[in-house]
């Protein structure tokens, strides 16, 4: 792993993590789907005409029209959606926390359904993750957490999870930021069509909305996104897995920074563990010869 390769991967480490804060901030001042919908939209369509301009096509390979739609519906519909469905009534380091432990399902269910082999260590890693996970869930239902929120949440957590594991490889054959803003139309539409359904317009009008919204559509929407897919083909999608292990900090450390949430001790130690069982996890699967 180079320089570049680290320096992508905190980047997108930094980036996917910030989208929890500028999420929070635009769901308290218009509907969370809606919202979603439109920022895919725009993301999308700038995606898949930047993809032209650089000689990119949609003569994609099988498998990658089968990655676009399943994390379109998987990943940036369910995952994303629930995610910002339920930061009306739950903190975003609090929806960090719950996303980040993805690679520790992936790892968890690889295992049991897939009878995926894991070392001494990663297992290990994987048992401290789960208790990180529970010493904070534990603390917040405890401090009255909104379960509604948390449930939501962690069943968007466990979409990205089913995406991740049903599709491996997706990055190859070429075409990477067509793949990309295909799939958020995959997504946009997928919202649009619940949205229609479910929410009524009430949009609050604000700086905070119009940059926050701004920052996502563009930053955590495209451009980590595209930074992902450069990290996996230029590492493999294990070793930029590693780089997982940073989100539970970012995450909480910008909704401080940026929000004034609130960071407990119990907080700080959940992080810990969890960050330090997903990178367990993790180095555990890489094979360094």
């Amino acid at each position: 792993m180079d320089i570049k390769a680290i320096f992508l991967g905190l980047a997108f480490a930094f980036m996917w993590s910030s989208a929890f804060t500028s999420g929070h901030i635009i769901v308290s001042s218009a509907p969370p789907i809606l919202s979603l919908a439109l920022r895919f939209l725009i993301s999308g369509l700038l995606g898949v005409l930047l993809a032209r301009y650089l000689g990119q096509n949609w003569e994609l390979t099988r498998r990658q029209w089968i990655a676009t739609f399943i994390f379109g519906v998987f990943q940036n519909a369910l995952y994303l959606g629930l995610t910002f469905v339920a930061m009306q009534t739950i903190e975003a380091s609090l929806a960090a926390i719950v996303a980040s432990t993805m690679p520790l399902m992936v790892a968890l269910l690889g295992w049991i359904i897939f009878k995926e082999k894991i070392n001494g260590i990663g297992f290990l890693g994987l048992i401290a993750g789960l208790l990180g996970v529970l010493l904070i869930m534990g603390t917040r239902i405890s401090s009255g957490v909104d379960l509604f929120g948390l449930t939501a949440s962690v069943i968007g957590m466990f979409g990205l999870t089913f995406a991740t594991l049903a599709v491996r490889g997706a990055s190859s054959g070429g075409n990477l930021l067509m793949v990309v803003g295909l799939q958020m139309l995959v997504g946009s539409l997928t919202l649009f069509v619940v949205a229609f359904q479910i929410e009524t317009v009430s949009v609050n009008y604000n700086w905070a909305l119009l940059a926050a919204f701004c920052y996502t559509t563009l930053v955590p929407g495209l451009l980590a996104t595209w930074v992902w897919f450069v990290l996996v083909d230029r590492v493999g999608a294990v070793r930029a897995s590693t780089f997982h292990f940073l989100n539970p900090f970012f995450g909480i450390f910008i909704a401080a920074i940026m929000l004034g949430e609130v960071i407990t001790f119990m907080d700080i130690i959940g992080v810990f563990v969890i960050a330090a069982g997903i990178l367990a996890v993790q180095l555990a699967r890489i094979d360094f010869k």
